[in-house]
């Protein structure tokens, strides 16, 4: 099996993994930060970066960068939890 080869070291995944880690909201503080536009846009900035160095799709890439802006503007906010009927 060939190895594939990567523009990125390891060092670098091994510390965007690790920033995506720190940065991800998770479900403890969900409620309390889902509606931070600056924790939001971090998160899915982080998380552009990792399918950078992770091969992932441009348009990937460029969608969840687009995200992030929409947070940083506050032309968006989280919808909340879906009612059940």
């Amino acid at each position: 099996m060939k190895e594939e080869t990567s523009d990125w070291s390891l060092r670098t995944k091994t510390l965007v993994k690790e920033l995506h880690s720190i940065l991800t909201i998770d479900d403890r503080d969900w409620h309390k930060l889902k509606n931070n536009s600056d924790k939001r846009a971090a998160e899915l900035l982080i998380s552009a970066l990792s399918q950078l160095v992770n091969k992932g799709k441009t348009t990937d890439v460029q969608l969840i960068i687009n995200q992030a802006l929409l947070w940083l503007n506050n032309e968006i906010k989280d919808p909340g939890c879906p009612s059940k009927k």
